[in-house]
């Protein structure tokens, strides 16, 4: 075990914060943060021998700073911060002829430290504001790959390979995302009750009172969502209210990026279209159709602005398959799809979903048409690493909503907003298709009937794992 101690940071690496602040910050938020799962896979790369340099992708406010900090202060002897959105200046390093050591030697004179081979990890914040650091990478990793770098960016998507080349094969990636509902678990002091869950390998029924306790985790993980920030906030003291208003400053904050870093005409396509994205959402049909951005919107027109906020990490696209046969990807259609927001919270947030639905019995569950279920169950599959995400129709007989591959096999899965037992569009999917297995995810408990397996909604991370 590693302890967690505190040091005194010169202000050049901690701009945010410092002193005291980042202490009480620092204790306060480390039970939540160290929770997540990403953080054994720096470990890994941290010990790997085929480290690179590193690039922690992932849309703002996720936590990547934060949990990159954190792995630092336990896991190197120091930690070298530069954030180049807030200076700058720290791109004219990486110009010219790029040369590792003389980039240390400044790079450790800027911050009146020293830089340690092995021991020091050296962060690039908000690396996509300069390509030429990102650049520099493939040097580090030819010629002083013993320097730990780990770069970290919420826009990387939109601005890799714009301005400088892109070290193609010389730099390691992880994709960090809004905690997952397991994650939100273990940050909320419940991490037996996770253990307990990631247990199963049967689909016999657990005990009621464990079933009911995480349905109720669950309406909460609805409301609060997976952003770092609201959930730190809620753990603090219950408060819903400033929950809510954290989400709502991260939603603004987004919105400015849209013009920050896009054209002004760019910007209002992509304002556009994440404005409509709740509300096609909320609809029975939840196909992304352009007339909800605008009566004469079409495709061509707004393609670009979709595939921004795909880059960004703010939206997942889920494809249409009329067939599914491998590789998926060549059966989806490319001009058929759904968009999910990133978190659920957040698409709460859009929506201005009340306080009230949490208490209200089931009707989280199923307000708008199960918007929130199935864009929950879209964020579940992209952090448990189903990196793209489809779904299959048949004309209008039926919809299936997930479909993924796993170990070489096809999977199936519904999702329902409450305890729904119709099965019609599996049924019809099963008897084209003869797969070995169908899936649901509803409230109610495990449950095998013949070959339709359920999987409660609080568990379909599982998907398609158990047997």
């Amino acid at each position: 075990m590693h302890y967690f101690t505190f040091q005194q940071k010169d202000n050049r690496y901690y701009s945010r914060f410092s002193g005291k602040i980042i202490a009480l910050f620092h204790v306060f938020c480390y039970k939540i943060v160290m929770k997540r799962d990403i953080y054994k896979k720096l470990f890994e790369w941290k010990n790997s021998s085929l480290r690179k340099p590193l690039i922690l992708k992932g849309a703002r406010q996720v936590g990547k700073t934060f949990i990159l900090e954190e792995f630092g202060r336990r896991e190197y002897s120091n930690i070298a911060y530069f954030n180049f959105e807030e200076n700058p200046g720290l791109n004219d390093f990486f110009k010219g002829r790029i040369q590792p050591e003389k980039i240390i030697e400044k790079l450790s004179i800027y911050l009146e430290t020293r830089i340690y081979p092995e021991k020091t990890l050296i962060i690039f914040d908000e690396v996509q504001n300069s390509p030429e650091t990102i650049n520099s990478l493939k040097y580090f990793n030819e010629k002083a790959n013993e320097y730990h770098i780990a770069a970290a960016g919420s826009l990387l998507g939109i601005k890799i390979g714009q301005s400088a080349p892109f070290p193609v094969g010389k730099v390691n990636f992880m994709n960090l995302f809004p905690f997952s509902f397991r994650e939100y678990l273990s940050g909320m002091g419940k991490s037996q009750l996770r253990n307990y869950l990631e247990s199963k390998t049967t689909f016999d029924s657990i005990e009621k009172t464990f079933h009911k306790e995480l349905i109720d985790d669950l309406k909460m993980y609805y409301f609060i969502g997976g952003m770092p920030e609201a959930i730190v906030q809620y753990k603090k003291d219950g408060d819903l209210n400033k929950v809510r208003v954290i989400q709502d400053e991260i939603l603004t904050a987004y919105t400015i990026d849209f013009s920050k870093y896009s054209t002004k005409s760019e910007a209002i396509k992509i304002n556009n279209t994440w404005n409509a994205i709740p509300g096609q959402l909320a609809k029975e049909n939840k196909k992304f159709k352009f007339s909800e951005i605008s009566k004469n919107a079409r495709a061509r027109d707004y393609n670009e602005a979709i595939q921004w906020l795909v880059d960004t990490g703010l939206v997942y696209k889920s494809f249409n398959i009329k067939t599914p046969r491998f590789p998926l990807s060549g059966y989806r259609e490319d001009n058929i799809f759904k968009l999910f927001l990133l978190d659920i919270g957040l698409l709460g947030s859009l929506l201005n979903i009340s306080q009230r639905t949490i208490v209200e019995g089931n009707r989280l569950f199923s307000e708008y048409n199960g918007a929130f279920v199935e864009n929950y169950v879209a964020q579940e599959l992209i952090a448990n690493n189903h990196k793209e995400l489809y779904y299959w129709t048949s004309n209008t007989s039926a919809e299936v909503d997930f479909i993924i591959s796993y170990n070489e096999q096809i999977f199936p899965i519904e999702v329902k907003a409450g305890i729904s037992k119709k099965k019609k569009s599996l049924r019809i999917y099963g008897e084209k298709y003869h797969p070995p297995i169908l899936s649901r995810s509803t409230l109610m408990n495990f449950k095998k009937d013949n070959y339709i397996c359920n999987y409660p909604l609080y568990a379909v991370s599982l998907f398609p794992k158990i047997s």
